[in-house]
């Protein structure tokens, strides 16, 4: 064989695979020299690789891009991937403008590629019609009158949590020490698993069976000490997924089982409510279907599968079956793991400031029953500021991003001053540049809540600055579930959660940290969960002594 030609038919094959990389990084390696975003103040980039992407992983809590905004102003440039600039903005009116013209503004296709790896393709994931679709069925099953209806669930879990806890100190002595983060992610995997399908996990029964769903989700959103540089790169290039790495492995075993469990779940629902309407059909022959209006259920999935199934809805709005699957883990991430986390650092911060636990507990002590309804948590005042005032520091999601579909001019509250010394009202963006939305650090910013605004002070509630209600948010004057159209759609669902569990444990507990409180720090994948200094290789924890109050 003629070597020469073998020669020209590799430099040929290794040519067009150096062109279609190219092609692929076009956007990324011109966008540092092209970009709108050139003229805005910001940090220097360390690297061509990750930007300043790695200095923000670094940071506890993300708090390193607070520092970027006291010095650059509300308006700035990072770079990210590949050098690429990205806006930062606190401006209200900018985040306003942003998250109400959501399609304009859409998560970028690399992190919805990640988020399909991880979750599915759920409302999480669509976008455009596809995302308006699955909202409009979805939307019936996070009303306040469903969750009205689960707050039993909620409470009941709680209790079952109480008793665990007292069964640890009952064997360790007066007082355990109890891993938080674990027993509530139990908990609140127990309760989606009863509100959201009706199905028993059981995964806070100490004599139950590993659950392989709770251990999926352990092994999804557990935090690496490092940053996950080949995971970041597979969103941008999907080949890569061909390299295996622990990780990945990880994450496809994982999904298969979330994947595997939800399908059984759709199916026996769906089959569940084909025999109701079947057993209605037979004691009367008029009734022909369920119409939205006329919808009830128990369990957020089986509403979900009737609203889909009603006979009012035209057959072009429904969805597929892989449609109503792919909200499953949707359905696990808003009732689970944002709702555990947003609880732990609530523990934590009442550790951390024993007055107002002291506060918090003589209020919940004046109500008679251990079983309070949706109304009666909603009437605490100070559990609300509680839970206000947590997830106002300590909002479990601390950043997401949006990527602009077309040029734009983004309106700012304040004018600025740019790299040249110029004033802007507005910010040029062009399409395909990134956007970060910075949930966190918007939450306490200390020109918004004052310069108390990195402390925990539940007490800000009784008279918030009128600032606040400039802040784009669905709920409370805080950011942490967003706004517009893509806003959290289960942000009722785990509120009253939240409270059911506060209520149920700070009732029955005193908390002290088991560790230092400089041993903790906050590191972010999906959510923002806690870890020991002294023990990263321990994985995510927020070990808390337990103490029984003496309600003498």
């Amino acid at each position: 064989m003629d070597t020469s030609f073998v020669l020209q038919g590799l430099l040929g094959v290794s040519g067009t695979l150096l062109g279609a990389v190219l092609w692929k990084l076009s956007p990324y390696l011109l966008a540092p020299f092209r970009s709108s975003l050139l003229n805005l103040p910001g940090p220097p980039s360390p690297g061509w690789l990750l930007g300043n992407l790695n200095q923000i992983y670094e940071s506890e809590g993300d708090l390193i891009t607070d520092e970027w905004i006291e010095k650059y102003g509300p308006n700035i440039m990072y770079r990210g991937l590949f050098n690429g600039p990205r806006l930062y903005t606190t401006d209200t009116r900018a985040l306003n403008h942003i998250v109400t013209h959501s399609a304009y503004y859409q998560k970028p296709e690399q992190v919805r590629r990640s988020l399909a790896h991880i979750l599915g393709k759920g409302v999480l994931f669509t976008e455009g019609d596809q995302h308006r679709q699955q909202r409009r069925v979805m939307n019936p099953a996070f009303g306040p009158a469903q969750i009205r209806e689960l707050t039993d669930i909620f409470v009941t879990k709680s209790i079952e949590l109480r008793d665990l806890w007292i069964s640890a100190i009952n064997t360790q002595g007066e007082v355990a020490r109890v891993d938080v983060l674990k027993d509530l992610s139990k908990m609140t995997l127990d309760v989606i698993g009863l509100a959201g399908f009706g199905y028993e996990f059981d995964s806070l029964n100490p004599n139950g069976k590993p659950n392989e769903l709770a251990q999926a989700f352990q092994d999804v959103f557990n935090v690496s000490d490092k940053m996950p540089v080949l995971m970041i790169l597979r969103g941008f290039f999907p080949v890569l997924r061909a390299i295996p790495d622990k990780q990945s492995r990880r994450i496809d075993d994982s999904q298969a089982v979330m994947r595997r469990i939800g399908m059984q779940l759709v199916q026996e629902k769906k089959a569940e409510i084909m025999r109701e309407r079947a057993q209605k059909n037979e004691k009367d022959p008029a009734f022909d279907g369920i119409e939205r209006r006329n919808l009830r259920s128990r369990d957020l999935l089986t509403l979900l599968i009737k609203a889909n199934m009603a006979t009012d809805i035209p057959d072009s709005q429904r969805l597929s079956d892989e449609d109503v699957l792919a909200q499953v883990p949707t359905f696990l991430v808003a009732g689970h793991e944002t709702t555990s986390t947003a609880t732990t650092w609530c523990l934590f911060a009442l550790t951390q400031s024993p007055d107002v636990q002291k506060k918090l507990r003589d209020e919940l002590l004046t109500v008679e029953t251990e079983n309070p309804t949706m109304d009666e948590l909603n009437a605490l005042p100070y559990l609300d500021m509680v839970v206000h005032e947590t997830l106002r520091l300590y909002a479990p999601v601390p950043t997401t991003m949006r990527v602009a579909t077309k040029d734009d001019i983004i309106p700012v509250g304040t004018p600025f001053t740019d790299r040249n010394g110029e004033v802007q009202d507005s910010i040029k963006i062009n399409g395909g540049e990134s956007i970060i939305i910075p949930i966190a650090t918007l939450n306490r910013l200390r020109s918004i809540w004052g310069e108390d605004s990195y402390e925990f002070k539940p007490e800000r509630w009784e008279h918030p600055p009128e600032v606040i209600s400039n802040i784009p948010g669905v709920w409370g004057h805080i950011f942490t579930f967003l706004g517009g159209p893509r806003a959290c759609i289960g942000y009722r669902f785990s509120l009253v959660e939240m409270k059911a569990l506060l209520f149920t444990l700070v009732r029955a507990f005193e908390f002290e940290l088991a560790v230092p409180p400089s041993d903790i720090i906050r590191r972010s994948t999906i959510v923002t969960r806690p870890l020991l200094r002294s023990a990263l290789e321990e994985g995510t924890q927020m070990p808390i002594n337990l103490k029984l109050y003496n309600h003498e």
